[in-house]
């Protein structure tokens, strides 16, 4: 199966409240990447894919588990924790949850990340494969 490659947007919190309050006064179109995830640094990205997150990720990939009780048992993490944890990856678009009958089983979606720094601006980008 072959991946797209998605661009994610970096942009700050005031921004993104600055741009969502043109769309509402209606002096602008929502933007085409709107319903796409967005982070207000790199330095974000860099928190959610912590060590534990980034093993969390390859057990998932490696693994296969149907079911967050599966992973629970295969990671050693309480299944509370991993709840959450999953929440806040399949947001950021690094995790699908797809259903399994009543359950849900977790599948990572990106396979590479790219970041793009511009060192003399705040226009960083993420490449997502």
């Amino acid at each position: 199966m072959k991946r797209s490659i998605k661009r994610y947007k970096i942009q700050s919190l005031a921004s993104l409240e600055e741009e969502m309050r043109a769309v509402a006064r209606g002096e602008r179109p929502a933007p085409a990447d709107a319903a796409r995830p967005s982070f207000n640094s790199v330095e974000a990205v860099v928190r959610l894919l912590t060590p534990e997150n980034r093993k969390l990720l390859a057990l998932i990939r490696d693994r296969k588990p149907q079911s967050v009780a599966a992973l629970a048992r295969l990671s050693g993490r309480a299944q509370p924790n991993l709840t959450r944890t999953l929440a806040k990856l399949e947001a950021a678009g690094f995790v699908t949850m797809r259903g399994v009958g009543r359950r849900k089983a977790p599948g990572v979606a990106v396979k590479r990340i790219v970041v793009e720094i511009d060192p003399c601006a705040n226009r960083d980008r993420l490449r997502v494969a």
